[in-house]
């Protein structure tokens, strides 16, 4: 067979330019100008150009030969000749001046490597995510609402219960059959708010307060702040000796010529007034507003204390020297046990850690025959009011102490609103962060003892330091 006329291109060129010409819809930049290079090579040679023909299949279905390009003009590819031969596209030029195309075997081993190197990166990546924390899977909202609902319910079951057993303790007071004491009577009381949480003036009377209480007394004299910014318990006690001025009761508007608790005898001899006169006195005297009041006999608080603590009162009893000397024991009045001849029997208490009942505790409390005197009386009844307030929350107190507090109320004279003391009192009984502050007004030694107008010793203090520091404490 005769070889076949291709001109000046060797064997190598003729495949590619045979390889080209079949696929020259789709050839590449680069592509189309090897194709001119081999085309301009071949068609330079030959001397006939019949001696080497073949259709071109262009897109859209039309055919031309080489005849079509000499009448068509030069094709596109056809063009860029001179750029092949000035370009960069020589680099790499086999012997016969066409460049260098990877083999098929080549670009096999490049793609088996490329996959090995693939699979070796997903492996390394797959051990890297297992050494990872796993992220904490965030529990669905709705896990969140139903438990948020239950909680709820609970809430509101324990609150109807605590609200069930502080309506038993009232109405256990207020029946009239087999009830031992008659409820208190409320009085008239001008409270008044102030600028920080709630004042509550606190007195202990020897008497409970009825139509019949016109010779009651108080040696309990107390404002409490509750509600405050501070969530905490303010206490401030104030000594019933102090001198101060009653108003329309001293002699002249300036002159402190009245014992303090004073203010609450003669305003319970004028209709049932004792709280509202006392409210005056300490808004004349220390500039200090209240906004209810709660006057407790002694019996009403004895009670109290046995319902809420059937094992009694941790407390750890002290006293100051008795005529200068250490005491182990004292002999306190025991007023409760008085008998039809007003005799008052004594009761001894050591000295340390102990359990009272509320006998014991009422008589500690008013106990002042050691050498601190009243002062040491006011000192005793706030040690009292603390034990009581931190050991009430006891959860196991919770609903006996709701009883309690409903006899409580039935039992003392205040203006305290029952949905005032049921959002207050309860949950102070369950506020297991709730702080207690203390304080005296005089403290001790800081006064100058005088008399008032019947003769009685009394204790001047200066009124202008106190009222600064009831202030600074968030009195007012």
């Amino acid at each position: 067979m005769a070889k076949k006329d291709t001109g000046g291109l060797s064997h190598h060129e003729q495949l590619r330019y045979q390889y080209l010409f079949k696929n020259i819809h789709y050839l590449s930049e680069r592509e189309k100008t090897e194709f001119n290079y081999l085309y301009r090579k071949l068609t330079s040679q030959q001397t006939s150009r019949s001696a080497f023909k073949q259709e071109v299949p262009f897109s859209g279905g039309i055919g031309y030969d080489y005849e079509g390009y000499a009448d068509e003009g030069t094709p596109p590819y056809l063009n860029d000749y001179d750029q092949y031969e000035n370009t960069n596209y020589q680099e790499n030029m086999t012997e016969q001046g066409l460049p260098v195309f990877p083999s098929e075997v080549t670009r096999s081993r490049q793609s088996k490597k490329s996959r090995k190197e693939k699979k070796h990166a997903a492996v390394k990546h797959k051990r890297l995510a297992s050494r990872q924390p796993k992220a904490v899977q965030k529990p669905k909202k709705g896990r969140f609402k139903r438990f948020f609902i239950i909680l709820g319910l609970l809430l509101l079951l324990v609150f109807a219960m605590l609200l069930a057993m502080f309506f038993k303790g009232v109405t256990a007071i207020s029946n009239p059959s087999g009830k031992k004491y008659q409820p208190a009577v409320e009085e008239y009381f001008n409270g008044q708010d102030t600028s920080d949480g709630t004042n509550i003036l606190i007195l202990g009377s020897d008497k409970r307060v009825t139509q019949n209480s016109e010779d009651a007394r108080t040696d309990t004299i107390m404002v409490v702040n509750v509600g405050n910014k501070a969530k905490d318990i303010k206490m401030v006690s104030f000594m019933r000796d102090t001198l101060v001025n009653i108003p329309n009761v001293s002699q002249t508007d300036y002159l402190k010529d009245q014992k303090l608790n004073t203010a609450f005898n003669v305003g319970e001899q004028n209709n049932h007034r004792g709280a509202e006169l006392m409210r005056e006195t300490l808004k004349f005297n220390y500039d200090l507003d209240v906004k209810y009041y709660m006057m407790v006999d002694f019996e009403t608080f004895a009670e109290a204390i046995d319902a809420l603590f059937p094992s009694g009162v941790a407390i750890n009893a002290k006293f100051a020297t008795v005529d200068g000397e250490v005491v182990k024991s004292v002999k306190v009045p025991d007023d409760l046990r008085m008998d039809n001849q007003g005799q008052v029997p004594e009761q001894t208490i050591k000295v340390g850690k102990q359990r009272m009942d509320g006998r014991t505790l009422l008589n500690y409390a008013r106990f002042r025959k050691d050498d601190d005197g009243d002062f040491g009386r006011t000192k005793r009844q706030q040690q009292v009011m603390r034990e009581v307030l931190r050991q009430v929350k006891n959860p196991t107190k919770l609903f006996t102490g709701s009883e309690a507090l409903g006899k409580i109320y039935a039992l003392t004279s205040t203006n305290v609103s029952y949905p005032y003391l049921l959002r207050t009192g309860l949950s102070s009984m369950t506020d297991g962060d709730l702080s207690i502050h203390q304080t005296t007004i005089p403290e001790q030694g800081d006064w100058v003892d005088d008399y008032d107008v019947y003769g009685g010793q009394g204790l001047a203090i200066d009124f202008d330091k106190y009222q600064k520091e009831l202030s600074e404490l968030g009195f007012r």
